[in-house]
């Protein structure tokens, strides 16, 4: 019974790990039954390197965030193929989200990844959100429901299975749980009408998984975050909602559980409330075994029963299941190949008023903000590569909240800037360069304020192709 309780222990971890090859300890852990693996974009992530994964343990669930627009694992130094789910929101098309969605998990397919933490069923009801913004389809439960859907359609539609996140939903904050815990003060009556519906959409949809937020809603549980309560996780998920798939938390050394406990602790709590995997963005084989044993101990005193650790770990076998039975799925997604749909989404949500055309290469001052700590840092608003493509002599240059306006002589101005809307500094700096230059371009690649500028063009996020569509539009 301890090998069984252990192998339990071991196949609800889905730990991440440093380097571009899967190291010793995690290849053993493997084999010891490890559950999930989590890769991220410091893994340089290939199909040589799942295969290495899998054949320590063919049922391991491989899982990733690709959630496309400003958060992608596999394109950070170009940026995304498809832009993000504001973009597909503003473009409203659920059979364009479909097959955006569609592509996405053709991409994972392609790679044998098993599970993609997307889409963001968040609805972004608080405009001055600094983690979720433009990774929501939108401020409305309606609007973010059908997306919902049309997303997870077209990812498990590939054959791989998606996972709404973050619930109850992550819309409604002004702090970022990588950095401290959120509290979302709503009524039960404002939750089941504005943050809940997405996530029922998603239920009704089969969506396989769905991650919780690291969230405080005392309208459902006063005391505990959602990741930690039983309340939330069982009474509400599980029991009203009737979600039968897995649940996986949040990367639990995020500050918003982790300042409260020990990961192992995070682990154990989690379980007992309703999870079924636990997420660690980044692991050792010293830690793996410290929350390993932690489960365990608990299991031993009492606090976890066992039958909920077999339960959870049954979940994860059952997503791996699921998986491994669709095969031929994945097969067709792979012949079904729409390398156009990026692009045509990201022109579809471009916004636009005033006008400007641009015959020469201009100076394009990126305004620098820093994106929330789910986007990697390297990732490119691509606004200045993709002008040089088409004008070869564009120049750039970065500002920062404490950097003066630099001379900008007779070149044409293009502002790039992120999520005006929430920063009355870069307000301010644009107000101030269109003064000295009416003639600037404002390009705004978040979530935008007020139109500024000859011309002010909305990207809706940041991607590859949404740098493309905002180009074209600047030269043609």
């Amino acid at each position: 019974m301890s090998g069984d309780l252990y192998r339990l222990a071991m196949t609800v971890l889905h730990p991440g790990f440093e380097g571009t090859s899967a190291p010793d300890w995690l290849r053993r852990a493997l084999g010891e039954g490890l559950g999930g693996v989590v890769l991220f974009a410091r893994n340089a992530v290939d199909a040589p390197l799942v295969r290495r994964l899998r054949a320590e343990n063919p049922a391991t669930v491989v899982a990733i965030d690709e959630e496309g627009g400003t958060v992608t694992r596999l394109e950070v130094q170009s940026g995304s193929s498809f832009p993000g789910n504001r973009a597909l929101g503003v473009a409203d098309d659920v059979d364009l989200t479909e097959r955006v969605g569609r592509q996405i998990g053709r991409m994972l397919a392609e790679l044998d990844i098993s599970l993609n933490y997307a889409p963001s069923a968040d609805v972004n009801a608080n405009p001055d959100n600094p983690v979720i913004g433009v990774r929501s389809f939108g401020p409305s439960a309606g609007l973010v429901s059908r997306h919902t859907v049309a997303y997870v359609n077209g990812v498990q539609g590939a054959g791989v299975a998606a996972c709404a996140k973050h619930f109850p939903g992550h819309g409604d904050t002004v702090t970022d749980s990588h950095l401290a815990l959120p509290a979302v003060h709503a009524s039960r009556e404002v939750l089941s009408e504005r943050d809940l519906p997405p996530f029922v959409a998603a239920i009704g949809a089969g969506v396989r998984a769905i991650m919780t937020g690291h969230l405080l809603v005392p309208a459902l549980d006063p005391a505990t975050p959602a990741t930690l309560s039983r309340a939330v996780l069982t009474e509400l998920l599980r029991d009203e909602l009737g979600f039968d798939g897995m649940v996986v938390t949040d990367a639990i050394e995020m500050r918003a559980v982790a300042a409260m406990f020990s990961p192992g602790e995070i682990a154990a709590r989690a379980l007992a409330a309703g999870a079924d995997a636990i997420c660690v963005g980044l692991a050792t084989e010293e830690s793996l075994h410290a929350m390993r044993d932690a489960i365990v101990t608990a299991v031993r005193a009492g606090i976890l029963p066992e039958e909920r650790l077999a339960e959870a770990a049954g979940r994860v076998l059952a997503l791996s299941g699921w998986y491994a039975a669709r095969t031929a799925l994945r097969e067709k997604a792979r012949a079904d190949v729409d390398t156009g749909v990026g692009l045509e989404a990201a022109r579809a949500a471009l916004t636009t008023t005033g006008a400007a055309t641009l015959d020469r290469g201009p100076l394009v001052v990126e305004v620098n903000t820093r994106h929330s700590q789910a986007v990697d840092p390297a990732t490119p608003t691509g606004i200045t590569t993709a002008l040089t493509a088409l004008l070869p002599n564009t120049t750039m240059i970065r500002m920062s909240p404490e950097g003066d306006l630099p001379p900008f002589g007779d070149r044409p101005v293009v502002l790039v800037v992120h999520d005006a809307a929430r920063h009355a500094w870069v307000r301010d700096l644009v107000a101030k360069a269109v003064a000295a230059r009416p003639d600037a371009i404002v390009v705004d690649t978040g979530i935008p304020g007020p139109p500024a500028g000859a011309a002010h063009v909305a990207t809706h996020g940041i991607s590859r192709v949404s740098a493309q569509a905002a180009a074209e539009w600047l030269t043609q």
